[in-house]
């Protein structure tokens, strides 16, 4: 689902918000959880699922598998979603 897509599902289902104010709280929404998993925390949304971050060795051994030529990969930080049983049940029905 797109951001405006989303936009719109909310505005039918909250017609007293104008698109503004609901691209506002969409805007707060992502930026609060971007800066929270900066600082280094989990964010958990109840019913929802939780944001985490994960670590990933620094590699030395990797190849270039055109040209065979061995490569660099420095120690990295990777952004990970778990979803809750409940939403679980709900995707796989």
């Amino acid at each position: 689902m797109s951001r405006q897509k989303l936009i719109k599902q909310l505005k039918e289902k909250n017609p007293k918000l104008n698109q503004s104010e609901l691209e506002a709280i969409i805007n707060v929404f992502s930026e609060s959880i971007s800066s929270a998993l900066k600082a280094g925390n989990n964010v958990i949304i109840r019913g929802l699922g939780r944001w985490y971050c994960k670590k990933l060795k620094e590699n030395f051994n990797l190849r270039n598998p055109a040209t065979s030529e061995l490569i660099y990969r420095p120690e990295r930080v990777k952004v990970r979603f778990k979803a809750t049983k409940n939403l679980n049940k709900i995707i796989n029905k």
